[in-house]
């Protein structure tokens, strides 16, 4: 059994609050609202046509989890309930636990329970905090703006609901990261947000960046969905100086003091910046900002990623960062004006501090999970022992030129970032013996870039260079750097790193490597790390600490998986197939008689609330009172005229003075209708409603077939698609064993199959006499072909593409779509929605759809099952 100590700091309560959402998604959704529904179904990771990747979608999940199902409650309150299975939790599962867990938890020492919520609770701010810890790559700044712009739909629908965000303010630690969170103002809100919504909130959304140090913030007082973007230190808090001498103040510009005319705008001009500690003094933009209702904080942590300075921001330990310091004192002075900070949400790179787990991670993604993914590249440390500079620098730019030279990936050269401890060691070590190696090489000098802060170094021109780094237009490919390799540069095609010299931070050498990671292209790329051996040891302690990880697990082999190019074999296939559209039209009807509301039929017992009373369990000793109907007691709306037409007009768009006459000359007439409506609600919606849409309206279906011709596989831009796939289930049109056959198939050069049941398939298939032609389609499932099928998913209810495994044409020019799957997937839901919407597209199109389990297929039964097909 673990110390009470160790279970406290090694207790990650992230992964069992998202194995409850998991496990209970249909039961939390039934507590969201709509508009809720609706946001996440559309960015969905499930659905090939959504922008979020899985990391991002699945954080996103949970930022609504905490929203609409607990009510932003503090972490150390929802641990409390989920321990305690009270307040939502009454669901939980113990399942799912390992033995030493469930034992240590459940049910052996509850003081080691109370360890974990004292350290939570004690952690814990005045406002709700969360951390979510994505690694870098996956794209936090994104997941950033979806989050803000949730919560300003949600605020305009509910305005009185104090859980939803009117303003939110987004840190960013330094200059660089400032930079990167340029994203949230510059990419394309539709991807993220539904269509409906979207010319909404382009209207109403401002963005203010403050990027200069004399920039004003210039929101209106108590103004709604405002984004400040800023760097930390144009709004942190000072300390305020020893009071001045009065010859101080008398030759100080231009005589100020506090409750001067200069007061709120003082740090514009620098005149807080402190010498010694003293008393916490405001600014113009932190003024500002406490005039702005119900405001989110949204910290970049790009800067505190590792290390020590975020284990301080979130009380782990002794001592605050001034940004935790300004956001405490900023959720005072709200709260002094009638409203707070809704939350605080951290992005951030680990759960980790050292030793420590951050207790209030809500979700988390790591690096190690990043690769295996191909979220970011591949990567291989190259360690060399006892170099000198000017021979570990010849090696690397060797290695690199063999592995990359001038090969574009998305059109961009790879880069090789080389990095330098200071400016005097780039420019009389470093750049001298780069340009001597690119002259040996014969590499022109010109691909060298210089980048190092200073002014006299560092032109304008090579700044203009160094930001269209990552453009199809940029000629360079080695990167000389002097403290550029934390966080906020963004350079996927940056494909090497390389740094001798021990930094003066450990960090660095982590982050640094970590730059060189961003996945570019379709097909997951390997990246080189270049570092000295006392780098290297760095580097293994850091990925320990940070990403509880080696560097063997960090620059773990390839897999099976080898990369592919895909061309297409002339001529390009085309197929004819019909597609069903359903049009419905709305028409009028002109009511002639009254309208019968028939209560007569209703079924109200189901409205009923009653009440039965039973003594005993045992059959034979049960008794059981009469019911008693309780109807009377339910909470219930009490209807008038006039907001029974309201309710009525909002969901028939029809005029409320029509309505009116509707009502009032209907059979029953308004008193009986009210009667009803006010002793079972339900029955408005119900009964009455729909009564009326069906005399007012007539809904009239139509059904069109058009015939497409469509393309199997689309012309790719590069000349060819890129895939990895194991070499084991590729099949090429130059394998011999096939080369009878290459009439019969191959739209493509090489085919690469996900599973040995469809290879298998295909090469029983291909050699059937009965065969005319076998297309494998499966494979390219990203909007590289025109052949799929839309589908309602049921979880959803969003449509999706699918993309079936094989089309088939027999020597009788029937067609057949076949889907091969794993015996335990045939009757899973979406496998038999997919099914559904298939058989339909295939009897429009006068083809035939089958799906045939793995199992029968890997039993020698391809041919035997395709011929009781026909």
């Amino acid at each position: 059994m673990a110390k009470t100590k160790d279970f406290a700091l090694d207790f990650a309560f992230f992964t069992y609050l998202r194995d409850f959402y998991v496990e209970n998604k249909g039961l939390i959704r039934n507590h969201y609202r709509n508009l809720s529904k609706k946001f996440l179904d559309f960015n969905d990771s499930a659905n090939p046509n959504s922008f979020l990747r899985k990391p991002q979608f699945e954080a996103l999940e949970m930022y609504i989890f905490l929203k609409e199902y607990l009510d932003n409650r503090q972490v150390h309150e929802v641990f409390e309930d989920w321990y305690y299975k009270k307040n939502g939790f009454e669901k939980r599962s113990d399942y799912g636990f390992s033995e030493g867990e469930q034992g240590t938890l459940f049910s052996v020492d509850v003081d080691q329970y109370k360890s974990v919520f004292a350290r939570m609770k004690k952690f814990a701010q005045e406002y709700p905090n969360y951390i979510f810890a994505l690694t870098m790559g996956t794209g936090k700044t994104i997941l950033m703006a979806t989050c803000i712009f949730y919560e300003f739909l949600l605020a305009n629908k509910f305005p009185k609901d104090k859980k939803y965000c009117h303003n939110a303010l987004v840190f960013a630690p330094d200059r660089t990261v400032l930079q990167s969170l340029k994203e949230i103002q510059t990419f394309d809100r539709a991807s993220v947000v539904p269509p409906e919504y979207l010319n909404w909130l382009n209207t109403h959304l401002k963005i203010h960046f403050l990027e200069d140090s004399g920039t004003t913030l210039n929101t209106i007082d108590r103004s709604k969905y405002n984004i400040i973007i800023s760097n930390t230190q144009k709004i942190i808090l000072k300390r305020q100086h020893k009071e001045k001498s009065k010859i101080d103040q008398l030759f100080s510009f231009p005589s100020y003091e506090k409750g001067s005319a200069y007061d709120d705008i003082s740090d514009l001009y620098e005149f807080d910046q402190p010498e010694d500690e003293g008393e916490l003094i405001d600014n113009q933009r932190f003024s500002k900002l406490t005039r702005l209702e119900q405001l989110g904080i949204y910290v970049d942590e790009a800067h505190h990623s590792f290390g020590n300075a975020l284990a301080k921001d979130m009380g782990l330990k002794a001592a605050k960062t001034s940004l935790r310091l300004t956001i405490n004192e900023l959720s005072k002075a709200l709260e002094k004006s009638g409203t707070s900070v809704v939350a605080c949400y951290n992005y951030t790179g680990t759960p980790y501090a050292g030793k420590e787990i951050f207790p209030e991670v809500i979700y988390a993604y790591g690096l190690k999970n990043a690769i295996d993914k191909k979220y970011l590249k591949n990567v291989t440390v190259n360690g060399y022992t006892n170099p000198k500079s000017k021979e570990f620098l010849n090696l690397t730019i060797k290695s690199f030129w063999e592995k990359y030279n001038e090969n574009r990936f998305e059109g961009m050269l790879p880069k090789l970032a080389i990095f330098a401890s200071t400016i005097d060691e780039l420019q009389n070590d470093l750049k001298p013996a780069l340009e001597e190696i690119l002259n040996a090489l014969n590499i022109p000098l010109e691909k060298m870039l210089v980048n190092v802060g200073d002014e006299k170094i560092t032109s304008n021109d090579d700044i203009r260079e160094f930001n269209r780094l990552d453009t199809p237009s940029s000629e360079k490919q080695f990167i000389l750097l002097v403290n550029k390799g934390r966080e906020g540069w963004n350079c996927r095609s940056l494909f090497g790193v390389a740094l001798f010299r021990k930094p003066k931070s450990k960090i660095f050498v982590l982050q640094a490597t970590m730059r060189c990671l961003r996945a570019i292209g379709s097909v997951q790329e390997r990246a080189n790390v270049y570092l000295s051996e006392e780098n290297m040891e760095i580097l293994e302690e850091e990925l320990e600490q940070n990403f509880r990880m080696s560097i063997n697990d960090l620059a773990k082999k390839d897999s099976q998986n080898k990369p592919y190019h895909i061309q297409l074999v002339p001529p390009p296939v085309k197929i004819k197939v019909n597609r069903k559209k359903k049009l419905h039209e709305l028409k009028e009807k002109e009511l002639t008689n009254a309208v019968d509301f028939e209560f007569e039929k209703l079924d109200l017992d189901k409205y009923k609330l009653v009440h039965t009373e039973q003594t005993g369990l045992l059959t034979g000793n049960i008794y059981r009172k009469v019911s008693e109907d309780l109807t009377e007691y339910r909470v219930k709306r009490k209807y008038s005229k006039l907001t029974l037409i309201a309710e009525i007009s909002r969901y028939l768009s029809r005029s409320c003075i029509e309505l009116d006459k509707i009502l009032s000359n209907s059979i029953q007439g308004y008193k009986v209708i009210l009667k009803y409506v006010n002793t079972y609600n339900e029955l408005l919606f119900d009964w009455i409603i729909p009564k009326l849409f069906n005399e007012i309206y007539t809904l009239e279906s139509y059904e069109k077939k058009e015939t497409k011709e469509i393309e199997l596989v689309k012309e790719p831009e590069e000349g060819y698609y890129r895939v990895t796939a194991n070499p084991k289930l590729v099949v090429e049109i130059n394998d011999t064993e096939f080369k009878d056959f290459i009439n019969k198939s191959f739209h493509l050069d090489t085919y690469c199959f996900d599973s040995k049941p469809e290879k298998r398939f295909f090469e029983e298939i291909v050699r059937h006499d009965d065969i005319k032609r076998v297309y494998f389609t499966g494979m390219l499932t990203h909007g590289q072909s025109d052949f799929y099928i839309q589908y309602i998913d049921p979880d959803s209810n969003t449509v999706r593409s699918y993309y079936p495994d094989f089309l088939i044409e027999k020597n009788d020019g029937k067609m057949l779509i076949i889907e091969v799957k794993g015996d335990n997937k045939i009757n899973d839901p979406i496998v038999q929605a997919k099914e559904k919407a298939a058989r339909e597209i295939a009897t429009a199109s006068e083809m035939d759809y089958r799906i045939i389990a793995g199992s029968q297929i890997m039993n020698g039964n391809s041919k035997s099952i395709f011929d009781k097909i026909y």
